[in-house]
């Protein structure tokens, strides 16, 4: 029996409580849908991390290692879906592990975006059918959002979501965090504060006990995954060499806007841009989005996937944005002093890659 005969299942992997029932639901769909044919299952994480990221290495090492483990339970449920009396005998002959990872060369937003990339890879791969973990969440996308198994159902492959057994339970809206995602969290309220402070004594106790507060209330909310400790102290250093050159940006753009609004002209010229920002990942995107809106003359209306519309009020303040400071700083905050390198968005518009429209 060749290859081609082979029944495909791919089961989109990530951290969840259920991925271990996950699997073994797939084996029992695999023995009951083709109990005379051989089983291909395809175990695919979808990546939240760019191959072109210095952290990709430590990301993706640790998907590869999560779908190590998958490829052993496999073994432990086919022998007992086809009947093997023996562990020591190894799986059914035709069961057969693929694993891979997908999505390292784009930027994954939305659940959309996940959703697309597992879809091109089960056509790819002439995919059967797709089983989703009732708790697939990759990424820490939005639960209001449309879950995986409806985005994944545009496609042409059945797709079903795994049971889950465990007692009913309640919308979980915070998890519990990390000491790094508290400490990013009261770091980044903190200097946020005193860039709106004066600097008076009184100012640092009330910045500290007002970030303390938010730290307490949007630390589990924030995101599903916690980078590692390392990553996040090397960050948070990063992050106190941005946030004054943050603020002298502030600083400028303000004297620059009241400027036009006392000239006698009020020479004026609001447009609607967009452009690709050479940015991924939800905390970058993010950090990058609202520095923009801070930034007097600049207001980022819409952000889809690394697309950002932002309204301009003048030339000048388009001429700052697509000559790209603020996008290489907040590069250096999360990607290191390498990711300098990357062209500005004017390089990238003159090379056909900057701008959309």
């Amino acid at each position: 029996m060749s290859d081609t005969d082979a029944h495909r299942i791919l089961v989109p992997v990530g951290d969840s409580d259920t991925l271990r029932d996950t699997v073994s639901y797939a084996v029992e769909r695999a023995s009951a849908a083709a109990p005379n044919r051989p089983v291909e299952f395809h175990f695919v994480v979808a990546a939240e991390t760019q191959s072109v990221d210095p952290d990709a290495p430590e990301e993706l090492g640790s998907a590869r290692e999560q779908l190590e483990r998958v490829a052993l339970w496999i073994e432990e449920d086919a022998d007992s879906a086809d009947g093997a009396t023996d562990a020591a005998d190894g799986p059914p002959d035709r069961f057969t592990v693929v694993t891979d990872v997908v999505g390292t060369d784009r930027y994954l937003f939305s659940p959309g975006d996940y959703a697309d990339a597992l879809l091109e890879y089960a056509a790819e791969t002439g995919i059967d059918r797709i089983v989703v973990d009732p708790e697939y969440n990759p990424a820490g996308t939005a639960s209001m959002l449309r879950s995986m198994s409806v985005e994944l159902a545009r496609g042409d492959v059945p797709v079903e979501t795994a049971p889950d057994d465990r007692p009913a339970q309640g919308a979980v809206l915070a998890r519990a965090a990390s000491l790094s995602k508290y400490l990013s969290v009261f770091v980044v309220s903190y200097l946020f504060y005193m860039s709106l402070s004066a600097w008076k004594p009184l100012d640092f106790l009330t910045g500290f006990v007002t970030a303390s507060i938010v730290s307490v209330v949007l630390a589990p909310v924030v995101a599903n995954r916690s980078a590692p400790l390392g990553l996040t102290l090397r960050r948070l250093a990063r992050l106190a060499v941005y946030a004054p050159y943050l603020v002298k940006e502030i600083a400028v753009a303000n004297l620059q806007v009241a400027y036009v609004v006392l000239h006698p002209d009020m020479p004026i010229d609001p447009e609607v841009v967009q452009f690709r920002a050479a940015v991924w990942g939800d905390g970058a995107v993010t950090t990058l989005a609202n520095s923009i809106t801070l930034t007097p003359g600049t207001l980022t209306v819409n952000v889809s996937e690394r697309s950002f519309d932002i309204h301009s009020l003048t030339a000048d303040s388009r001429e700052d944005l697509f000559d790209g400071g603020l996008e290489r700083a907040v590069r250096f905050v999360f990607y290191g002093r390498a990711s300098a390198r990357i062209p500005t968005p004017r390089e990238r518009d003159d090379a056909g890659e900057g701008r959309d429209g």
